[in-house]
């Protein structure tokens, strides 16, 4: 035992900065396209309409990327380029966020809604301690009748209509709904279709919005604390302008 205590020692703290500071060890993010970028065909490339054309420029739905890079990796176009970074999650249009509702620990109920395995991997990472979401007050609960926060994965295929809208019922008030990765925003590369819908939307109000596929641990990180008011939200949905952000080469 001595031991283990020694090398802990020795090792020192590795859990995250964030978000007291920022993250800037490498691989801890895909990244994003930058907005606004006046290049023309990168568009056409986009297999699921997250990018598209408009004056020269080209505006960009996060709510639809996926990360397939083939924006990035363009044989006879300019390529986009992409930025780094992970504090993605926006407020929905409808999602009223009062602050000063939540005070003190959170419980957070994950409903997995069709997700393919991948967000529901990088929720899975948030337990762990590097991340460790315990120490900002955050703790999952296997029963919506305790649960604050509802975090809801993939594009809610039709078995899962149900259970989803009894979940978000049986959750006491004051609560929060955050829909993570691009299935649950827009049904992603899965929906709509004859099975599955186009997001959590369509079923239950949703107030957070983290796009990505999947989104990285600290994505999702950075939409809890925007769903009880200690983060500032993104803009998801962008339209056509300068471009202000820091570019990274995609390997």
């Amino acid at each position: 035992m001595s031991d283990w205590v020694l090398r802990g020692l020795k090792t020192g703290i590795k859990t995250t900065r964030y978000p007291d500071a920022p993250e800037t060890r490498p691989g801890i993010s895909p990244g994003l396209p930058i907005l606004g970028q006046e290049i023309a065909g990168v568009a056409e490339l986009c297999p699921t309409r997250a990018l598209l054309a408009e004056n020269r420029c080209v505006t960009v739905d996060y709510r639809r990327c996926v990360h397939c890079f083939r924006c990035a990796r363009p044989q006879d176009v300019t390529p986009a380029r992409w930025q780094p970074g992970y504090e993605w999650a926006a407020v929905e249009a409808s999602g009223n966020l009062e602050r000063g509702v939540f005070g003190g620990s959170l419980h957070v109920l994950v409903v997995d809604a069709g997700d393919c395995g991948a967000c529901l991997s990088e929720i899975a990472q948030l337990n762990n301690p590097y991340y460790n979401m315990h120490r900002l007050g955050f703790f999952i609960t296997p029963t919506p009748r305790s649960a604050d926060v509802l975090l809801v994965i993939g594009p809610v295929t039709d078995h899962m209509r149900l259970p989803l809208q009894k979940c978000y019922e049986a959750m006491p008030t004051p609560k929060r709904v955050v829909a993570v990765g691009a299935c649950a925003l827009s049904g992603g590369v899965f929906g709509p279709s004859f099975v599955a819908g186009s997001g959590a939307a369509d079923v239950i109000p949703v107030d957070v919005l983290v796009p990505g596929c999947p989104p990285p641990p600290l994505a999702i990180l950075h939409g809890l604390l925007v769903a009880v008011g200690r983060k500032p939200a993104a803009q998801i949905t962008s339209s056509a302008g300068p471009a202000k952000a820091e570019t990274v080469e995609v390997i």
